[in-house]
């Protein structure tokens, strides 16, 4: 009887806040807009060699042309800035903060634990923090494309236009290869139970 109840205890899916469900939502739905209207924008004039360099395939864009793409994609950066500050602040209200992010007990557990399922914490928590200064560098460099004369101060920061819209670029396949190893190793930590019940 008693390890019938502790199986079912181990088999019972996650709780999660309905916050965090609607975030993970809102952010995946977001970030395919926003990829998909800005690799309409990067065909009007692609980042690398210039209107004769590689164009990405019209099965990967959304957007008739150049101006319906940059309405897309700034009409999407809003709802997407808008939905991590959101949740930022509600991991902070809720210090959820606490068990998010890197800590030194997880730079140590890397280094010297033996315990398997402890180092995937730790990296866990470490690519979950490593995350925000790479968000924070995709929306200050959009908004400096966005507005570069009113934010003339922002864009000056990176430097030339074309090293503006080159970190703009390598932001995209950073946050695709986040969202990789963030779902992989949230996998390793709870199977697949844990990464369904962020959606539902």
């Amino acid at each position: 009887m008693n390890a019938a109840v502790s199986a079912k205890r181990k088999l019972k899916t996650p709780s999660q806040a309905i916050a965090a469900k609607a975030f993970h939502w809102i952010n995946i739905i977001s970030l395919l807009l926003m990829m998909t209207s800005g690799l309409r924008i990067y065909n009007a004039n692609p980042v690398f060699g210039g209107r004769e360099g590689w164009h990405f395939p019209s099965f990967l864009v959304i957007g008739n042309g150049l101006a319906e793409g940059r309405d897309w994609h700034f009409a999407i950066m809003w709802l997407y800035a808008l939905n991590l500050l959101g949740y930022g602040l509600y991991v902070f209200i809720t210090r959820r903060w606490q068990h998010r992010f890197a800590s030194s007990n997880d730079m140590k557990a890397i280094q010297v634990s033996q315990n398997e399922k402890r180092k995937t914490y730790a990296w866990h928590r470490l690519v979950y923090t490593a995350i925000v200064p790479i968000l924070v560098l995709a929306i200050a460099s959009g908004l400096a494309m966005y507005k570069p004369v009113q934010l003339h101060w922002l864009a000056s920061l990176f430097g030339d236009w074309q090293t503006l819209r080159t970190i703009h670029f390598i932001t995209v396949p950073t946050v695709l290869l986040f969202t990789f190893v963030h779902s992989l190793l949230a996998l390793r930590v709870g199977t697949l139970r844990l990464v369904k019940s962020m959606f539902v």
